[in-house]
């Protein structure tokens, strides 16, 4: 990392004149945060924008937009509003809590403050998400979907508040009703949840944090997979099964296109079980893969980093690595750094 520089990579910055979604290079310092064009794989200089932190208000998790559940909020001192994606809970919460420390940097009092916060509820580390999710679905153990009704409208396949709350608790995943609602929150969060009706929705749009997700026998909320059904093209072309895998990894990597052979920013999510790893276009509102390949039978390697490789169009250099799949296509993608590189290759390896 170069000197002062306190985080940099990947965000989708949503576009203030037309609100539409692009892929920006972050660079956070002590008081500014600085977004980057990205062209052929290089950040273009002179940056595309300046956020200036000093006097600046961060929302997190932010809830406004239902499709995007990973967005980040900063308020400027002049009331400018940007909205920033990560690319999962994680980053975005390792995102909002350097950009936090970088606005409070003359305050330890509340650095400190941060850093209670930050460790003040986490998932036991046997516990997954994606454990929880399954056992909620269990048929004869899980969480019950019946027919529900607010205001004179019936709502299929849905559940209460509080059910779920006395579910978590009674399953052992949280100590009580507090953790469960924070643990309702990072399911909400991370799309496994969708609220319905009336009560719910107006509880994630009102921005109050601590009522995201309502203890509450009027608050109705339904499994993601239910809340919108695929068309039948959908589900013919996108095989439910390679996306039912847990997922191992997930971040933003930039891919030459088949084509046209460009460069874009996607989403990478790699899953076990079965193992797939699946792209996704970040300035895209739906949760669908834009492609995809099983990874048996893949081989996957770094390319050397002096000068531009074998395969690769453009001056595109550095960070690069190749997966060709059991039929012999070949993908470029390029990581942020040697390291992060070499993170992915490790992770595919091992699901190859």
């Amino acid at each position: 990392m170069e000197d002062g520089v306190l985080k940099e990579g990947f965000l989708v910055k949503r576009g203030h004149i037309v609100h539409n979604w692009k892929a920006r290079w972050f660079i956070l310092r002590q008081n500014t945060l600085v977004y980057y064009k990205l062209e052929g794989g290089r950040r273009v200089t002179p940056p595309k924008g300046r956020i200036l932190l000093d006097g600046c208000t961060i929302t997190c998790p932010c809830l406004e937009y239902e499709n995007r559940p990973l967005i980040i909020k900063l308020k400027t001192r002049t009331s400018t509003e940007y909205f920033l994606e990560a690319c999962s809970r994680e980053d975005r919460d390792a995102w909002a809590f350097e950009i936090t420390g970088a606005i409070h940097a003359g305050q330890p009092g509340k650095v400190q403050q941060l850093h209670i916060l930050k460790n003040s509820f986490k998932l036991p580390p046997h516990i997954s998400l994606h454990r929880i999710v399954d056992k909620m679905h269990d048929s004869s153990t899980g969480i019950r979907s019946s027919p529900n009704m607010e205001q004179g409208s019936t709502y299929k396949k849905t559940f209460l508040g509080s059910s779920l709350v006395d579910w978590l608790i009674s399953n052992s995943f949280a100590a009580n009703r507090l953790e469960a609602v924070t643990l309702a929150s990072m399911l909400m969060e991370e799309n496994f949840l969708r609220p319905v009706g009336v009560r719910s929705l107006g509880a994630v749009r009102s921005g109050d944090l601590a009522e995201q997700f309502l203890d509450d026998s009027t608050a109705l909320y339904t499994f993601a997979e239910s809340y919108k059904k695929m068309s039948p093209k959908e589900e013919m072309s996108l095989g439910t099964v390679e996306l039912s895998g847990m997922v191992v990894k997930q971040g933003y990597l930039a891919k030459q296109g088949h084509k046209r052979k460009n460069w874009k920013v996607r989403r990478f999510v790699l899953r076990k079980d079965p193992a797939f790893l699946h792209y996704y276009d970040p300035s895209k509102e739906e949760n669908r893969p834009v492609g995809g390949f099983s990874l048996r039978g893949s081989l996957v390697s770094a390319l050397e980093d002096n000068g531009v490789p074998t395969g690769v169009k453009g001056n595109v250099q550095g960070n690069l690595f190749k997966v060709i799949t059991k039929d012999d296509t070949h993908y470029y993608i390029q990581a942020s750094s040697k390291a992060e590189r070499a993170e992915w290759i490790e992770a595919i390896k091992k699901l190859t």
